[in-house]
């Protein structure tokens, strides 16, 4: 059974698009169907249901999956190890982090990991933490810097490095600049302009509030901290963003008995070997990988 049609087969499930899939493996899709036909003459059954433009698992292909991504796995392990036997720090390393932390923190850092492993090729992709979390369970990243999960996962290692204070912020101009310190009920009077309540941090404001039997005013959601403080800054609502986003357009306000705290940190799966190279960047973190 060819491994590339094992991953064509892997694409097309998680895209439910040969074309999709084509793109993202570089093949054209003729080639892609090819590889799945294959794969199904091989197997003797069909994997997928093809009902006009949508494409589904059949039975047969839900239960191939598993074993079909544990293969792809072992076998990228089996790579990584031989090359570790050079005893250079070397290969590729997949990093998801967010925006806000790729721009913000992970700089000085990629600069000294750089220098000091220069044969390593990152490729790092941005997202929201919580998509970061669900590459890393699925064993599709190797390392994620992220916001930490307010609740912890026993398949998943989270190593903290950046205490990131957080702070409710308004316009300078907005009602409740006059407040301050202000109190948390006054904040439930006014609509907010928030990450997501999806989000991790959307989940710590909201159970603050809901701590506090209060309700929360959304009147506009969205995961860009960037985007959030521009429409806190022409007043559109109060905010909650990292203190070091805090410029002249914004008031801090300080919250009576309220600390609001998120922090930033690796993580990656504990039943995954590690290579070299994600060794090498969690030592550039300040940890020793376990």
């Amino acid at each position: 059974m060819e491994t590339q049609n094992l991953q064509a087969f892997i694409q097309v499930a998680e895209d439910r698009s040969f074309s999709l899939a084509a793109e993202k493996l570089h093949l054209t899709q003729p080639a892609v169907s090819k590889r799945i036909a294959l794969l199904e003459q091989q197997l003797d059954c069909q994997l997928f249901d093809r009902i006009g433009r949508h494409i589904g698992l059949t039975e047969a292909g839900e239960a191939l999956m598993p074993h079909a991504k544990s293969v792809i796995q072992q076998l990228s392990m089996a790579r990584q190890a031989v090359r570790d036997l050079s005893g250079q720090v070397a290969g590729d390393l997949r990093l998801a982090t967010s925006h806000h932390i790729g721009l913000h923190r992970l700089p000085p850092v990629l600069s000294r990991f750089s220098r000091a492993c220069p044969q390593v090729q990152i490729d790092i992709e941005f997202m929201d933490s919580e998509q970061a979390y669900d590459l890393i369970t699925h064993g599709k990243v190797e390392l994620a810097v992220v916001t930490l999960a307010p609740d912890g996962d026993p398949s998943i290692i989270t190593r903290p490095v950046w205490p990131d204070p957080l702070d409710v912020m308004v316009a300078r101009d907005h009602p409740l600049a006059r407040l301050n310190p202000c109190p948390l009920a006054a904040l439930a009077e006014h609509p907010a302009v928030l990450p997501g309540l999806n989000t991790y941090t959307g989940q710590i404001v909201k159970r603050l509030f809901d701590q506090h039997r209060l309700d929360l005013q959304v009147s506009m959601a969205t995961n860009y901290l960037e985007t959030i403080r521009m429409m806190a800054s022409v007043g559109l609502g109060w905010t909650v963003l990292p203190r070091s986003m805090c410029d002249h357009t914004l008031l801090p306000l300080s919250v009576e008995g309220i600390r609001i705290e998120r922090t930033l940190g690796v993580i990656y799966h504990r039943g995954r070997s590690l290579s070299r190279a994600a060794q090498a960047f969690i030592e550039e973190l300040g940890y020793e990988a376990s």
